[in-house]
């Protein structure tokens, strides 16, 4: 493979942003009130870490059984309807 040569300025400056930072840049619809974005890394502190934790353990869960359940009853439905 042949060595490919790169055309580099000598003595610029070179601006290397954070991804969260290029990413708002790049993205101006995002609204300020979605908190939070898949594509953007999150960094907090232990305590935010542990608050988002407990708002999730707060939510509303399901045993593995009405789970299975739940898919079961939604994957006879889904075949049935493909017939």
């Amino acid at each position: 493979m042949p060595k490919k040569s790169y055309n580099i300025q000598k003595n610029a400056p070179v601006n290397v942003a954070e991804p969260t930072v290029a990413y708002r840049a790049t993205n101006a619809d995002i609204s300020a009130s979605n908190n939070w974005n898949p594509n953007i890394p999150f960094h907090g502190t232990q305590e935010e870490w542990w608050e988002h934790f407990h708002r999730i353990e707060a939510g509303e869960f399901m045993t593995i059984e009405e789970a299975d359940r739940e898919f079961e009853i939604w994957k006879k439905e889904f075949l049935a309807s493909r017939i």
